[in-house]
């Protein structure tokens, strides 16, 4: 659409990365291609995604079409509702909401907008996956968080229109989706630059034993007005590791019960939790003790530390999404992987590994390194590939190259970057 570019710089309450104007030009070209695009959107936590995201929404609505944002949890969803409501109202664009909480009424009269081809963006949870949601015009799907879905989920969104452009956004892209990003089916889209103003963060890798010594340190500041995560892999007790039920019954009689601790897993109702979020980002609870719900969908600028108890059990990407709840203000922060009793030799070394590398790019690399890509053509997302593939960290230089030179070769492109491929790129 004529002027979008500036109307939307203009309507955002900040001023974008070099990156993120890089993207928004990138965008605004391919959009207007004529051909779908596919694209992975790979920016570490805190760089920006979001907006990146939402231009690419705009753009689709401005230009008559619709567009369905998929975040994967209602959490998340709301959030990002909250946050761009007002930068797509001030574009003369319309936003709608739809979650498993979303009213009967409401709901109803959502499916008639779209089935009337009302230029329209919906933000939305696994809701959006439902058959008796179809649009009419659909123009761009965006997931948020890729890694959170499995293959058919996003397919499933991708099949609800025809050609719709594919935008996928993630800190950590399963080994699948980077696979599929590094043989030239994903175009990467890259976000490097992090707004001004952050605060370092630091990754200490610590024993268990070393959590008691820590909460006095911790509590200094909570009293200090920031807030913490403590994150733990289970919801009850079990053998080598206690729940987060135990942890906060315990955590409660040391000197962090002074400062308000608050409770979320999975088990705990949605409403009861998202008041929990509440209270935490407005201080009244200062210490959020969970699972790995807390993975991601929080964006509270005065976290800053989180403890990560029984941190071998998590998965390289998953720490990485943790701690980046944390690092997100101008204070210096903190994320300490506390490792069990016990554990071999391959866990210790992989926590190394995280705690010495901060580069998300990085870690996904190394992840998809240490678990395989899955199947490319299947539904598997990692483990070892059965489809003849060469292992993408076998002569990467080589495939890189290959793909320039088809690339600019119009028989070439044609033939094997062409509309024909059998892949499923959601």
């Amino acid at each position: 659409p004529r002027h979008f570019d500036t109307a939307f710089r203009r309507a955002l309450p900040f001023e974008p990365t070099a990156d993120q104007q890089r993207a928004f030009v990138l965008l605004a070209r391919e959009l207007a291609a004529g051909r779908p695009l596919r694209r992975l959107l790979q920016g570490d936590v805190g760089c920006g995604k979001t907006a990146v995201l939402a231009y690419a929404c705009a753009h689709a609505a401005l230009a008559g079409a619709q567009a369905a944002f998929l975040a994967p949890t209602e959490l998340l969803a709301g959030q990002h509702w909250i946050g761009m409501r007002g930068l797509f109202a001030a574009l003369g664009v319309e936003c709608a909401l739809l979650t498993a909480s979303t009213p009967a009424a409401e709901r109803a009269a959502l499916v008639a907008r779209l089935a009337r081809a009302e230029p329209l963006i919906v933000l939305g949870t696994h809701a959006l996956l439902a058959p008796g949601i179809r649009f009419a015009r659909l123009a761009l799907v965006a997931i948020d968080e890729q890694q959170r879905f499995g293959v058919a989920q996003r397919q499933r969104l991708l099949d609800k229109g025809q050609h719709a452009h594919l935008l996928l956004a993630t800190a950590t892209p399963i080994p699948r989706t980077l696979a599929l990003s590094l043989y030239g089916e994903l175009e990467p889209l890259v976000l490097r630059d992090k707004p001004a103003g952050r605060g370092a963060l630091s990754t200490r890798r610590i024993e268990r034993a070393a959590l008691a010594r820590l909460q006095p340190w911790l509590a200094e500041r909570l009293a200090d007005d920031q807030r913490a995560y403590w994150v733990l892999p289970r919801i009850d007790a079990a053998a080598g590791g206690r729940g987060v039920e135990q942890a906060v019954a315990e955590l409660s009689r040391g000197p962090l019960g002074a400062h308000g601790i608050g409770l979320v897993h999975g088990r705990v109702p949605a409403d009861e939790r998202a008041r929990a979020f509440e209270r935490f980002r407005a201080g009244e609870l200062r210490l959020l003790v969970g699972t790995s719900l807390l993975e991601v969908g929080l964006d509270v600028p005065q976290a800053t530390c989180i403890v990560i108890e029984g941190a071998e059990r998590f998965g390289l990407a998953q720490l990485h999404q943790l701690r980046g709840r944390v690092g997100r203000g101008p204070r210096e922060s903190w994320c300490f992987v506390a490792e069990s009793e016990g554990i071999d030799a391959a866990s210790r070394e992989r926590l190394d590994l995280f705690a010495r590398e901060s580069d998300g790019f990085k870690i996904a690399e190394l992840d998809l390194e240490l678990r395989g890509m899955g199947e490319l053509v299947g539904l598997r997302q990692a483990g070892p590939n059965r489809e003849g593939l060469a292992g993408p960290g076998i002569d990467l230089s080589l495939w890189q190259l290959a793909r320039e030179w088809i690339s600019a070769d119009e028989r070439l492109r044609e033939r094997y970057l062409g509309s024909a491929t059998r892949v499923s790129l959601a």
